[in-house]
């Protein structure tokens, strides 16, 4: 599959160079790369998409708190990169999390919705199952708007699946 967002391509390759560079960090790190599909819009009737991203996890700064990078794109040509934080709370320790999660990004709409200007911000909530493995599977209800900040501001509801690696894991794989 090619990626034809100019943003996601740029902000895919950031996140390859984070990992890379990452590779100094002892084997235990709990940095993780995170992938999702879902549906973009999916709580309207009009513009909805098949959503796809990526976001890398940075290890917790304390108190569950990481810092995040990440991208989407959709089926209509819509394209999002963004930097925020995760909020990791275990409900269930070494099983069960709540991740409440803020971002701010560019967001370009190709073909798909208008969400009134290029500065939009992320919120969402995530839930997520972590096997014995690390490995996490979750689902994330997102919403992006741009606060008002715009004269238009419709905003965009996303529901998605994420499937998380622990990154020491991914090196290991990957013999590096």
């Amino acid at each position: 599959m090619k990626i034809k967002h100019p943003l996601l391509t740029t902000v895919a390759t950031a996140l390859l160079a984070v990992c890379a560079s990452n590779a100094a960090y002892a084997s235990g790190s709990d940095d993780y790369i995170s992938l999702n599909l879902g549906e973009y819009n999916a709580l309207r009737n009009n513009q909805q998409a098949f959503q796809y991203g990526g976001e890398y996890r940075f290890a917790e700064w304390g108190y569950g708190v990481r810092p995040i990078l990440g991208a989407f794109g959709d089926t209509k040509g819509a394209a999002y990169g963004y930097g925020g934080l995760n909020w990791d709370v275990a409900l269930i320790p070494n099983q069960l999390y709540i991740v409440p999660n803020f971002a701010v990004g560019a967001y370009h709409e190709g073909a798909g919705k208008d969400l009134g200007g290029v500065l939009e911000f992320r919120s969402g909530i995530e839930l997520d199952y972590q096997f014995q493995n690390q490995h996490q599977l979750g689902i994330a209800l997102n919403h992006l708007s741009n606060a008002s900040i715009y004269s238009h501001n419709p905003g965009e509801e996303s529901i998605i699946v994420t499937y998380s690696v622990p990154v020491s894991q991914v090196r290991t794989l990957l013999h590096f």
